[in-house]
């Protein structure tokens, strides 16, 4: 009852502001060489649509992904995002090399007055978005559907800074708790919260962030991990093992995922899966996942929503990737935060490398890979034997104390450069510094080119930070 009255309250609080919430749902099929796009189902979802009229285009180049709205009568573009899916890393593995996998996907967007043209795109071997697939949305079709999935529980604010079409507004889910788990929840929720904002640019725009909660009951509590013979079925499907990596935690439930997250005003979304074991896993314009438990939940919270948030890529290579390995020729990434620098004249964080500074920028590459390697080693060792949780995180602990006082007293430490070893390739790719949130778990900041792309992202959500009002003489 509470759930339904607060939904109430928001519906009609917004009703006069900002149209509903449209939901084409879609099935995503291929394999290594193609993929085939078929309609699933048109969704009209109970809440307004929680963006901002004058922030509808995407003009960020972030995303494997794009897809548009245009008017179908004029052509207009009404409304744009780049996205990354599940599909388009699976595609990468060596399994989609042999086999056919579907996928569900959604594109969400405010819901059109008259038929729209929706085109999804993905970008081609030069980057280039390319149009791979294309329907026609009418509004007023009698399939799509306007009806109400079963509320899954109250909904929290965790922390509200006013209307969410002003805001950037992030949801927490709840994925493994059972009802007696409701306070547990909301108790790692804020966790979560308070740590977000403990990195810049986060800190400075706490104000622009509205973050809710929600978490459907589970029937038992955690969730499956198939390596050890663990199955579960929480109510949003999360499970370790993804890909096959035993700390990858995906959903591949995207309905339950969709009407679960329908109920909150929201952009981005956490699943917050009960677990100590250390996992987690994050997909740009997405969802992020990480382990409530695990003694590194902070930091691999932190670490995946940059993945989701911003679009940032992975700037490690020493650990064994899901991915099948990467072209001989090094396409330049469209992530913000890596290089394979064809040209140093046209580094795209240039303006940010001090004069002067080398690049690519030498740093000390052998010793930390050698040390890299003996960590890997126990690391497999551990997970083969089975051992308890504590030895993996007392080498996780031994490996980032290393870590942080070698890359922490490299000379060229805090500055930015290009230093090669990122994109999961030791020879190739670079990234900006020497330390950052997305290369290692060492108690460091995002790095200045991490932090510039994540509020160039807040920015087409919540709009331009405003300048600090000036103090009268």
């Amino acid at each position: 009852m509470r759930a339904s009255l607060l939904l109430l309250l928001l519906t009609a609080s917004t009703a006069l502001a900002a149209p509903r919430t449209f939901r084409v749902d879609y099935f995503h099929t291929g394999n290594a060489t193609e993929e085939r796009f078929s309609l699933e189902r048109l969704v009209v979802e109970p809440l307004p649509w929680p963006g901002h009229p004058a922030r509808a285009i995407d003009e960020t180049n972030l995303g494997k992904y794009l897809f548009e709205v245009r008017d179908r009568r004029t052509n207009r573009l009404l409304f744009s995002r780049g996205f990354a899916s599940i599909f388009g890393e699976w595609e990468l593995t060596d399994e989609a090399k042999q086999a056919h996998r579907t996928f569900s996907e959604s594109l969400r967007f405010p819901a059109p007055d008259s038929p729209v043209q929706v085109i999804l795109k993905k970008r081609d071997a030069q980057n280039a978005f390319r149009e791979i697939w294309s329907l026609v949305v009418d509004p007023k079709d009698p399939f799509v559907d306007p009806s109400s999935p079963p509320a899954p529980g109250p909904l929290l604010k965790l922390l509200e800074n006013g209307p969410p079409q002003d805001k950037v507004d992030f949801l927490i889910l709840g994925d493994g708790y059972t009802e007696a788990e409701r306070a547990k929840f909301e108790k790692d929720a804020r966790k979560l919260v308070d740590t977000l904002f403990s990195f810049s640019p986060f800190k400075e725009r706490k104000a622009d962030f509205n973050v809710w909660g929600l978490m459907p009951a589970a029937a038992e509590s955690g969730i499956s991990r198939p390596s050890t013979g663990v199955h579960r079925r929480p109510p949003l499907g999360s499970t370790y093992d993804a890909f096959g990596a035993e700390r990858y935690i995906l959903t591949f439930d995207n309905a339950a995922l969709r009407n679960t997250a329908a109920f909150a005003p929201y952009e981005f979304i956490e699943i917050l899966s009960n677990g100590n074991t250390y996992g987690g896993g994050g997909i740009f314009n997405l969802f992020s996942t990480v382990a409530s438990d695990s003694l590194w939940a902070p930091y691999v919270f932190v670490h995946e929503f940059g993945h989701h948030f911003a679009g940032l890529a992975d700037e490690y290579y020493t650990s064994a990737p899901v991915y099948g390995a990467a072209p001989a020729e090094r396409v330049e990434p469209w992530e913000k935060n890596v290089t394979a620098l064809h040209d140093p004249a046209q580094l795209k964080w240039k303006d940010l490398v001090a004069p002067g500074t080398p690049l690519p920028t030498p740093w000390n590459q052998p010793t930390y890979d050698a040390h890299a390697l003996q960590v890997q080693q126990r690391r497999q060792k551990i997970r083969a034997e089975r051992k308890p949780e504590s030895q993996m995180d007392a080498l996780f602990t031994e490996q980032r104390n290393w870590e942080e006082k070698f890359l922490g007293t490299q000379k060229v430490s805090g500055k930015v450069g290009a230093f090669e070893g990122a994109h999961y390739e030791a020879k190739g790719y670079f990234r900006p510094q020497t330390d950052c949130v997305m290369f290692t778990r060492d108690r460091v900041p995002f790095c200045a080119v991490c932090q510039r792309g994540i509020t160039e992202v807040i920015d087409l959500y919540a709009g331009p930070a405003s300048a600090p009002a000036r103090k009268s003489p």
